[in-house]
């Protein structure tokens, strides 16, 4: 037997159901997946049947064609009795290490800014140390459960809720934001968990959940209250540009930027006296 194959105990058109899936997600036809890939259509009709099984370099073509990500892309290989192609360590693991690395070189150059790196779920891997300098200045960031989530962090009541400015917008945009930035622009089950959690706290609208009613802006402001004084920042993404892993393609790296001059000046004044005083005083 071919030691590339897997025991799978799946349904035999589960690929077929799921190569549909994703090609109705993306908004391709038969005929465009063909063109494109060079697979005839008839073929790729007969895989979406269960009446052809593809070769492995076939449905990589396809897998390619359609954006799937690679964690998904490991599914369709497994459904069509093949080995995985992508490894699915862990992000911290040794193999990482350049990437991490890399990152955790990007956050400190970012300092006095926060910055954070998350996974796909918005968890919070690792921060620059701007990062839980500013978020203490609002709460208490010890009492929150780890691993900490920037969103449940913004959303909660008992978070960093009370000290956003216009909550409302900032809340919608973060929604729209989250399947927009959904890992192939698809809501998988932890996310749709996430989105789940985030809607229960209270106030939040019903409208949320509809993020295609919902205005989009060039950038996303959030600000903070401190003090009566209004402080605008705005993010920015940084991703791993090529890939070759699960874990390398779902890091996100975010960084926020004051918005303003005035936001710039406070921000940098408020961390050089935070950083002082956290300085040990010398014997």
């Amino acid at each position: 037997m071919n030691s590339s194959k897997l025991n799978a105990k799946s349904s035999p058109n589960n690929l077929g159901i799921l190569l549909r899936r994703w090609r109705d997600v993306r908004g391709r036809s038969q005929l465009d997946l063909s063109l494109e890939t060079g697979v005839s259509q008839r073929h790729i009709s007969f895989i979406e049947s269960g009446r052809s099984a593809p070769s492995r370099e076939t449905l990589s073509k396809l897998s390619q064609a359609l954006d799937v990500p690679f964690r998904e892309r490991n599914i369709l290989l497994h459904e069509a009795g093949y080995a995985p192609i992508y490894a699915a360590g862990a992000w911290d693991a040794a193999d990482m290490q350049s990437v991490t690395s890399a990152m955790e070189r990007m956050m400190r150059q970012h300092d006095p800014f926060p910055a954070m790196l998350m996974d796909r779920y918005w968890n919070v891997l690792m921060t620059n140390e701007s990062a839980p300098r500013f978020f203490n200045c609002f709460v208490d960031m010890s009492k929150r459960p780890s691993p900490r989530n920037m969103l449940h962090l913004i959303f909660d009541p008992d978070g960093m809720r009370p000290f956003i400015a216009d909550w409302d917008n900032v809340a919608t945009s973060l929604i729209q934001r989250l399947h927009r930035e959904s890992i192939g622009r698809v809501v998988d089950d932890r996310t749709a968990e996430l989105l789940a959690a985030l809607l229960a706290y209270p106030e939040v609208e019903t409208k949320w959940q509809r993020p295609d009613d919902l205005n989009t802006l060039p950038v996303i402001p959030i600000n903070f209250v401190m003090d009566g004084r209004v402080l605008r920042y705005f993010s920015m993404i940084t991703t791993v540009g090529a890939p070759q892993t699960i874990a390398a393609q779902e890091l996100r790296l975010e960084s926020m930027f004051p918005a303003d001059d005035a936001t710039e000046s406070y921000h940098l004044e408020m961390m050089a006296n935070l950083k002082n005083t956290a300085r040990p005083t010398k014997k």
